[in-house]
């Protein structure tokens, strides 16, 4: 019989915590369950739960998005993208599109899917038009982009992809002098797709207590209190409080896939810059389904620099949880889901809408 959310909160409340202990939470369904549930006014005061770098709308860089802007804008084209990337904002000059969304009201036929297949069906439904499939993603969603290549696309159907793996970018947090976090709670579906051992990597170079979290409260909670226990108990480990999905190895095929279809690549995160090793690109067998290759280029040097958020936008140092999003100097204020100006207002897993979603509506003041 599985323990209930209340059952955990107490055996949290009875452990023995004399100083503070942060944890950060990589993903971003799980800060939305965090959230939801309220578990952060639940936990005692001593434990401070950090969202962390779990959004791929918010680290897909500036000049993926224009790129895909201008293709839709300038080429004869159908463009898919997933919903929540179609009103991420890029810099530019006044009066031209900034979004997606934007490009779209100016005449681009742009379209948001749920997933890859539907992308597929556009394609096959409309032989005689080219179809690109602005892709970006963390492994769960990059996993089927893969699959749909080795299993076969249609020739109209081209994949401008912005894959990202999770797991460098918590190794270059770790890596620095100060990473800012005690504990880590790692992503139930990543860890669905390429096994939890890609985790173990915290523990074992970083000794850092390490658990998988699903995204219930009761999942959570247990991965909260094993990471303080272990952290307590000075006794570390990898654990999976995530069993019911998250099996040792991952999933074989959408490895398999992964591995068939794409390369691993250094990749710019938006606002942070080049993580070694931290993103995917078609490999030489399927580049010509690779729209880079396909179309022009529309990038513009200038779009390459790492510094690419909006002006007075935070969102870097809260994906990189350095910072809440409250504590933004444009949060609730010029920054707000109707009105957004960074990515992570956007993105139903973006930590500023999740916290403004769950009533969080004033900026913290200095």
């Amino acid at each position: 019989m599985s323990i209930s959310a209340k059952s955990w909160l107490q055996q949290l409340h009875a452990l023995p915590l004399r100083e503070p202990i942060k944890i950060m939470n990589v993903c971003g369904g799980h800060e939305r369950s965090i959230t939801q549930a309220g578990l952060r006014g639940a936990l005692p005061d001593q434990i401070e739960l950090i969202p962390g770098p779990g959004c791929p709308v918010c680290v897909c860089p500036e000049e993926d998005v224009y790129q895909a802007m201008q293709l839709a804008l300038q080429e004869p084209i159908t463009l898919v993208a997933f919903g929540d990337m179609l009103r991420v904002p890029v810099n530019v000059s006044k009066g031209e599109p900034r979004s997606l969304d934007q490009a779209h009201a100016a005449g681009a036929d742009i379209r948001p899917i749920a997933s890859p297949m539907e992308a597929l069906q556009i394609a096959q439904a409309a032989p005689d038009r080219e179809v690109v499939f602005f892709a970006a993603g963390f492994e769960t969603t990059t996993a089927p982009v893969a699959s749909l290549l080795v299993e076969g696309i249609p020739d109209n159907l081209s994949i401008l992809l912005s894959g990202r793996l999770t797991w460098p970018a918590v190794s270059m947090l770790l890596s620095g002098e100060k990473p800012g976090f005690n504990a880590l709670v790692a992503p139930g579906h990543v860890a669905t797709v390429m096994g939890p051992e890609e985790w173990s990597f915290v523990v074992e170079q970083h000794h850092i207590p390490a658990a998988v979290a699903g995204f219930t409260p009761e999942s959570l909670l247990a991965a909260t209190y094993s990471v303080i226990r272990q952290y307590l108990d000075d006794r570390l480990f990898l654990d999976n409080c995530y069993p019911e999905l998250v099996k040792p190895g991952g999933n074989p095929s959408a490895k398999a896939h992964l591995q068939q279809a794409l390369d691993v690549v250094d990749a710019n995160w938006r606002g942070i810059g080049i993580i070694p090793g931290s993103g995917f690109g078609l490999n030489k067998d399927y580049a010509q389904w690779d729209a880079r290759r396909r179309f022009p280029d529309y990038d513009t040097p200038e779009r390459k620099r790492s510094g690419e958020m909006p002006p007075g936008c935070d969102c870097a140092a809260v994906v990189l949880g350095r910072k809440y999003p409250n504590q933004c100097r444009l949060y609730g204020e010029a920054c707000t889901p109707r009105t957004p100006i960074g990515p992570c207002m956007v993105s139903d897993e973006g930590a500023c809408r999740i916290w403004w979603s769950g009533g969080i509506r004033l900026r913290e003041q200095a």
